[in-house]
């Protein structure tokens, strides 16, 4: 009989960066900085910093590692990766002093290698706590727990805010970039001496509000003008849903995003904004049609009827040696209940329950590896990924509903649908 493959092992702890890895990221950062107009400020407090810290950085693109990387030189970091990018190679992964996590799980291992790069090797970590890419250029729903482990580990808190990564390649088309200005600031969000007198709601309290941030307004204030002819290609992603006649059908190509229900269009000008071509309604501020999207869910959340149903093809990604694994297809619900998953595999049954008390976000992809649109779900031994196999342009109105049946059901937050 062949012998089973040894599946990821999360638990390994992580290693100091290859002196190879070091010298290729010093020598590649600068050409990306040169080729994407990357401009990076970091304060002098920064620099003064002399044992480990620990980054807090927005996420928005892949660019976002080259700034972090020339924002610390000559200092390096280790890096928390969610466990999928581990499929790039183990030996790279790990060697750039890759610390692994499953998104959206409460797990302690993370921590726990962390509080080791930080205390036993004593090397900076860098985390990205929105723990996905940015959706619509504002800031996302934090871990609750990130203040408690910044009290915890007792070092230094560095904030990263980067401006202008999300425009120039959003996350709901990543392509093509549309070659703008981009920026990245590091500054001492948080000393050890702060925080001895600061409780953990503080601390907490402090690093959300570091993390507010809103893309499109700042691309006109900066008058930063984005000429790509394809500037709306898949805004219908994020934008899934007509405010004009309520249903959810849009659609996007070119510079216009219209309704495919009710034919009500609107074009994005080089400034993001968008302008009804025949209808009086909408957002002209892309972020406040996403906040009103968010606001539908809401209701539906909180009077009890949101209920969403697919078929889904399930991908497992065991290890890095062996990828992904097609398992075949499955049932999933996502209700009050959280995340069903019901079905047979290889003539075996196949249930999986993620109640809302485990997740308080989902991590989502839109046509991941192209291969379709898919959801994040990881339990202790695995990731599965998701594949939607009917639904059409659902993931952001799923993504909205985890975190409105979380804040329902587990922080209890109260809400009068009107």
């Amino acid at each position: 009989m062949k012998k089973e493959p040894k599946r990821f092992d999360i638990y390994k702890k992580p290693n100091k960066p290859r002196l190879y890895l070091k010298i290729v990221e010093y020598v590649a950062t600068p050409f990306f900085v040169l080729f994407n107009k990357v401009h990076v400020k970091t304060d002098k407090a920064v620099k003064k910093l002399k044992g480990p810290f620990l980054v807090l950085s927005t996420h928005q693109s892949f660019i976002d590692f080259p700034q972090i990387v020339k924002g610390l030189f000559p200092r390096n970091t280790m890096w928390v990766i969610t466990v999928e990018e581990f499929a790039r190679g183990d030996w790279l992964m790990g060697g750039i002093g890759g610390i692994p996590k499953r998104k959206f799980t409460k797990d302690i291992v993370t921590a726990k290698h962390m509080l080791y790069a930080l205390g036993k090797l004593k090397y900076p970590v860098t985390i990205f706590p929105e723990a996905r890419f940015e959706l619509a250029g504002i800031n996302e729903q934090l871990d609750g727990a990130i203040g408690k482990f910044c009290k915890l580990a007792n070092v230094p808190v560095v904030m990263c805010m980067m401006n202008g990564n999300f425009i120039n390649s959003p996350q709901w088309s990543k392509h093509p970039y549309r070659r703008i200005r981009q920026e990245a600031h590091l500054s001492v969000l948080l000393t050890p001496e702060e925080m001895a007198n600061m409780t953990v709601p503080e601390i907490q309290e402090r690093i959300e509000k570091a993390f507010v941030k809103d893309e499109y307004k700042w691309q006109v204030e900066n008058n930063i003008h984005v000429k790509c002819k394809q500037r709306a290609d898949g805004l219908y992603r994020i934008l899934y849903k007509c405010p004009v006649c309520g249903k959810e059908h849009m659609n996007s190509a070119g510079i216009h995003l219209w309704c495919e229900e009710c034919g009500a269009k609107w074009e994005m000008d080089t400034l993001s904004r968008l302008n009804g071509v025949n209808t009086d309604k909408g957002f002209s501020h892309i972020p406040d049609w996403y906040r009103w999207e968010r606001e539908e869910v809401k209701k539906e959340v909180y009077s009890g009827n949101y209920r969403f149903e697919d078929d889904v093809r399930v991908e497992d990604f065991y290890s890095p040696k062996v990828g992904y694994r097609n398992l075949g297809t499955v049932r999933m619900t996502h209700d009050e209940n959280g995340f069903t998953f019901t079905g047979e595999i290889d003539g075996k049954p196949f249930n999986l329950n993620k109640p809302v008390s485990s997740m308080y976000s989902v991590h989502i992809e839109y046509d991941f590896l192209k291969r379709g649109d898919a959801i994040d779900i990881a339990t202790e031994q695995t990731t599965y990924f998701m594949f939607l196999k009917t639904a059409r342009n659902a993931l952001t109105k799923l993504h909205f509903a985890v975190e409105e049946l979380y804040n329902k059901l587990v922080r209890k937050i109260q809400y009068v649908t009107e």
